[in-house]
């Protein structure tokens, strides 16, 4: 069962810096992180190490 990703607010901020969040990773564990543009780029190796889901097409 796949679960149903609400999309990004102007709300959702990034999880590092307060920005707005464009992207949403969802760990293997069910959590999930948030991150601006710049941190999701960031980040991106070890996100893929960790088999994130990386969803950028929620962000409005």
């Amino acid at each position: 069962m796949q679960a149903t990703m609400t999309p990004l607010t102007a709300a959702d901020r990034c999880d590092r810096c307060g920005a707005r969040a464009r992207v949403r990773a969802t760990l293997a564990s069910g959590s999930e992180l948030l991150f601006c543009q710049h941190h999701a780029n960031e980040h991106a190796p070890r996100l893929a190490q960790l088999s994130a889901v990386i969803d950028t097409a929620s962000a409005e």
